[in-house]
């Protein structure tokens, strides 16, 4: 260790600005500010190293309190921050405040940035290892925040009996970004609750842990210090914050480790206590080091500036005065080399002799004197009394002796005692452990209990209802018994009635059976006389009822009226009749058609004149628009020069007020010259005075010049502004007249437009409907045609058969063979029923051919309509597929550019992802900002990887000790390593371009001291590969496991990037034509490729060090 040095502990105070409640409360003001570094409040004044006013910001904040405790801890000194202050004084928000923002972030984040560019700006030759911790001491218990599971941490005190926290997690940083997500992952875990001083109350005290160990790779020399960045929960008062059950029980437990924390800081600044209570809490005893021992400490008092706050501010302040006094002693964290400790014990060795020299001459000089010689000056031996005063220790007020074997016991007691000290906190920990399992398990069992016996008292209430039900359920049974035996002899009774009226009612029922029988059959017989009677009709109508209904369905088309065309089915006679009302229907429908014909010819010839109506109206219509534009730009001329006139008018009136001035200086000088020759001169006054007259009348001539100047010049304006206002008067009226003209214009084009649209509307209507018409008329003429070749065969059956009729009365009459008649007559018989049977098939198929034809001309201008509608389908999807092609196209960009810029994140995290636990320490060389990862090599087997910079090089990665087996350290926390998919393919690598010759760095977890190397060139970037070569438990002893966790932590990771982009991959569409980019095939084939390359770069084995260059 280095020489000690004493240091005061440096205190800051800051005071907050009033929040709304105490505005709204009407709060005062209650501190004063003198100076920057005094407050009053009371009437009492309060000094301290540095006092923030309200309007101070967090960088001034941090410049003046924190800033320069980062060059200490880089220098090998432990530094300590924390704030202290009542709820809601603005303590986290001193020391955390926003973390992503630059203005109002607070200390932590501003430290941990300044800590890496004071790195970054350094010697080269410096190799930084850098680690963090994070836990809080919430209820008396301390709880890492980085691993929750980790709920009652123990202290303990390492071999130079300096307090640490065994067990907590420490994260290896490499870049403010990871401890900036380390301190996002532990806030997220923190106790907080809302008060009604503050929605967002710390519940607990927080300590950011920062440890910083440096080693000068030329010199061998290694320094370390720690930084202790402490968040203290806020002192409260019960009757303020309104504290309830859980929230209260934490009030207590923070205001208990605070009252033990002023206890120690008492202590300390009273100097005469020897005994000084850290072991009161488990906060002061992590801090013991802070507090009176080896740190630089500051503390930052937050206060409340409101007098509604009197009370707590006045004992910040006086906390903050009293810790002022505390001494600490500082010395650098060094750890010495061998040769070192040599020469420092030859110049100890050295001091010895000269020491004993010295003391043997200064005891010869002592035994002189009391043998009562005088020893003359020259004699003395007071040339080395400064070097005794160096060497004796400070403070020498012990005047007992004690012998060496005393000493050595007493520090063997200590020793005992101590250790005992550790043992006891153990148990207490462990005791506290099972009493929290034992407390848990009887509320467990009382649960269970008040449960049971919420069932029993159930149980006891439905039993007693139960038996209640039975007593009823009882007397019920015996009024039914009653009740049973009363209807079994009423049932004999009704019985007999019944067996007599059965015997009534089977003598009845056989009667009605021979009567319905009697019905049927004539029921049946009437059913066979309307059968053949409807069949009968029915033959009759159907040819006329069938072509009616073919004319009324053409007359429906053509809009006339269906209901006259009814047939009449039950009058036979009357079919001639309706027949001849048909054919007259149909010539109507022809006058009907002509008449729309002649229709829309007329609405034709309107729809022309309309049509060159609008045409002049549109062309009125931008008449009107010249016009009105030409008015617009008059009355922009007139604004501009009503704009340049009171230009000229302000300009005018500013001449004016600067020759005002001058007559006003002009007569000044006057009065003064006057009065000085006055009393000069006496005899020349009258002569001043004319002159003075003269040159008053002189001014006053020109002064009433330029007043009719400036009033003329006045008038001339104000007419020539008045004439202006009265144009843009006028041309406001015509510009409103014009607009209201267009208005009208506009309103009578558009109900033009709306008249032709109607036109045009009815016109394409009338059209469809003589189209429909014609259609129709086409159709009548030729089921007339069919009609009247039908009509004309029946006329000429009716004559063939009065022909035969005539023949047969002839031959009857001339008497010949009637057998030969009759045979005759049979044969002309058959003929007739055959033709009748023809003539009826043939005007069945007609009919049908007719009604099909009718079916096929109204399904036509669906089919039609569907037909467009299918068409403008097909462009629309057709606009449709190109738009998704180009889209596609698009996406692909997009995907493309996504898949570079993951590859870069990923190449740049790759070095940067750990475990919570230290499995790879990531070594920071000093000189060079952090490059970008790609250009860093890999050298595998060793434990600690760290990063070298500068000499305009490719970084190289060191091999650093391996780490203890026994460290504290959990290597399952972040990211899931514990549940690693074990089968995940062997070696990843993530695809580039492969123009730019890219070569892949395999990384190898063995127990022996495997290596591979980056010989990429500095200015082609990096792939990087991965590779798994061994399963876990297959490194040998000599292997460290938090190595091999941390390798798996960063395989899992790289594989879920790259299976995220193979998913992505695989969901994006592919497009014919489409230039597609890394498919499946192509990432295996990159697989396949980034394992030979790793083939082929494995095979060094001799590390690259800074000289060598890059190749």
């Amino acid at each position: 260790m280095a020489d000690a040095d004493e240091c005061n502990i440096k205190v800051v105070c800051r005071v907050r600005p009033m929040n709304s409640a105490e505005l709204a409360s009407k709060s005062v003001v209650a501190t004063k500010f003198q100076n920057d570094d005094t407050v009053s409040m009371g009437g009492r004044v309060f000094v301290f190293d540095r006092v923030f006013r309200p309007i101070s910001t967090q960088e001034e904040v941090y410049n003046k309190c924190a800033k320069a405790i980062v060059k200490d801890v880089l220098e090998g000194y432990n530094g300590t921050i924390f704030a202290y202050g009542q709820t809601s004084s603005g303590k986290t928000f001193t020391m955390e405040g926003v973390l992503n923002d630059d203005t109002y972030m607070g200390i932590i984040p501003r430290i941990v940035q300044d800590i890496f560019n004071h790195i970054y700006q350094m010697d080269e030759s410096l190799e930084f290892h850098i680690k963090v911790s994070y836990f809080e001491i919430y209820m008396d218990r301390i709880r890492d925040l980085l691993d929750v599971s980790k709920t009652n941490l123990s202290v303990h005190e390492d071999k130079n009996r300096v307090p640490y926290v065994k067990g907590a997690s420490e994260r290896f940083v490499s870049s403010p970004e990871e401890v900036m997500e380390v301190i996002d992952e532990g806030k997220s875990n923190r106790h907080i609750a809302v008060t009604n001083m503050n929605e967002h109350s710390s519940r607990s005290h927080s300590i950011f842990l920062i440890q910083v160990k440096q080693e000068n790779v030329e010199t061998q020399k290694k320094l370390s210090g720690k930084l202790y960045l402490v968040d203290l929960a806020g002192s409260e008062k019960v009757s303020k914050t309104g504290a309830e059950g859980t929230v209260l029980d934490e009030a207590k437990n923070i205001n208990r480790s605070l009252s033990a924390l002023g206890n120690v800081i008492s202590a300390l600044a009273d100097g005469k206590k020897t005994h000084i209570p850290y072991r009161d809490s488990k906060m002061t005893r992590i801090l013991q080091e802070s507090l009176g021992g080896n740190s630089r400490t500051t503390i930052v008092i937050c206060c409340s500036p409101s007098s509604f706050n009197d009370s707590e501010t006045k004992s910040t302040l006086m906390f903050g005065q009293r810790a002022k006094t505390v001494k600490n002693t500082v010395t650098v964290n060094i750890e010495l080399t061998a040769e070192e400790w040599r020469s420092r014990f030859e110049k100890e060795k050295e001091k010895v002799l000269k020491l004993r020299a010295q003391l043997q001459a200064t005891e010869a000089e002592l035994r002189r004197w009391r043998g009562g010689e005088t020893v003359p000056e020259n004699e003395q031996n007071t040339k080395n009394v400064t070097i005794l005063k160096e060497v004796a220790p400070p403070t020498q007020t012990v005047t007992v002796s004690v012998s060496e074997e005393e000493r050595n016991k007493w520090e063997e007691e200590r020793a005992k005692l101590y250790e005992q000290l550790d043992e006891k906190d153990s148990e207490i920990d462990s005791q506290s452990r099972l009493t929290e399992k034992l407390k848990e398990q009887m509320l467990d069992q009382e649960e269970l209990l008040s449960s049971i016996r919420r069932e029993c008292e159930y149980l006891q209430s439905q039993m007693t209802r139960l038996d209640t039900e039975n007593i009823a359920a009882k007397e019920e049974a015996k009024e039914v018994l009653q009740a049973l035996e009363e209807m079994a002899v009423n049932y004999d009774e009704k019985s007999k009635e019944l067996e007599d009226r059965a015997r009534t009612n089977e003598s009845l029922t056989e009667e009605v059976g021979e009567k319905l029988n009697a019905l049927n059959a004539i029921t049946a017989q009437l059913e066979k006389v309307q059968d053949m009677e409807q069949h009968q009709r029915r033959r009759t109508t159907e040819m006329m009822t069938s072509l009616l209904k073919d004319l009324g369905e053409i007359g429906g088309v053509l809009g006339g009226n269906v209901a006259d065309m009814k047939l009449n089915m039950e009058n036979t006679d009357k079919v001639d009749e309706e027949f001849t009302m048909a054919r007259l229907y149909v010539s109507k429908m022809k006058t009907e058609v002509k008449t729309l014909h002649q229709r829309c010819k007329h609405l034709e010839a309107t729809s022309s004149t309309t049509a060159k109506k609008l045409e002049e109206d549109e062309k009125e219509l931008d008449a009107c628009r010249m016009q009105i534009a030409q008015h617009e730009a008059k009355i922009k001329t007139g604004h501009e020069n009503l704009r340049e006139v009171e230009l000229k008018k302000q300009s005018l009136e500013d001449k004016l007020d600067i020759l005002n001035e001058q007559l006003e200086q002009v007569n000044a000088d006057a009065e003064k010259k006057r009065a000085n020759e006055g009393k000069a001169l006496e005899d020349k006054a009258r002569e001043s005075e004319e002159s003075a007259k003269e040159l008053q009348a002189k001014m006053e001539a020109q002064m009433e010049k330029h007043r009719e100047a400036h009033h003329q010049l006045l008038t001339s304006l104000r007419t020539e502004i008045s004439e202006k206002e009265h144009l843009i008067e006028e041309l406001k009226d015509v510009n409103q007249t014009l607009t209201l003209q267009q208005e009208k214009l506009q309103l009578d084009y558009e109900k033009l437009k709306q008249e032709e649209a109607e036109k045009s509307r009815k016109l394409h209507e009338l059209s469809q409907q003589a189209d429909r018409r014609e259609q129709a008329k086409q159709d009548l003429k030729g089921l007339e045609e069919t009609v009247a070749k039908e009509l004309q065969t029946l006329h000429n059956l009716r004559k063939l058969f009065v022909q035969d009729l005539q023949n047969r009365v002839k031959k009857a009459l001339e008497g010949s063979d009637r057998d030969d008649d009759a045979g005759g007559s049979q044969a002309q018989k058959q003929k007739i029923s055959f033709l009748e049977n023809n003539l009826e098939q043939l005007t069945k198929v007609h009919k049908q051919l007719v009604r099909d034809n009718a079916d096929l001309r109204c399904e036509l201008p669906k089919l039609e309509k569907r037909l467009r509608a299918t068409s403008e389908r097909v462009k629309s999807l057709e606009a449709a597929l190109k738009e998704t092609k180009e889209g596609a196209m698009r996406d692909r960009k997009r995907y493309q550019q996504e898949v570079d810029r993951i590859k870069e994140a990923v190449r740049q995290r790759n070095s940067a992802r750990r475990g919570n636990s230290p499995q790879i320490a990531k070594a920071i060389r000093a000189g060079h900002p952090p490059l970008s990862p790609g250009h860093a090599g890999i050298r595998g087997g060793g434990h600690v990887v760290g990063i070298r910079g500068g000499g305009g090089q490719g970084p190289i990665i060191r091999s650093s000790p391996q780490q203890s087996p026994d460290s504290n350290v959990n290597p399952n926390q972040q990211f899931g390593q514990a549940n690693m998919d074990k089968s995940k393919p062997e070696a990843f690598t993530f695809p580039n371009a492969s123009s730019t010759g890219e070569k892949p760095v395999r990384r190898k977890h063995h127990g022996h001291r495997g290596r591979a190397h980056s010989h990429d060139s500095p200015s082609s970037p990096q792939q990087r590969h991965i590779s798994q070569d061994a399963p876990e438990g297959a490194t040998g002893a000599q292997s460290d496991p938090m190595s091999t966790s941390s390798s798996y932590n960063n395989l899992n990771s790289n594989q879920n990037d790259v299976e995220n982009m193979e998913r992505k991959a695989k969901r994006l569409p592919r497009l014919p034509g489409a230039n597609s980019k890394l498919t499946d095939a192509d990432i295996a084939a990159m697989k396949a490729r980034g394992r030979q390359k790793t083939s082929t770069n494995n095979t060094s084995k001799t590390p690259m060090t800074a000289s060598e260059p890059a190749s």
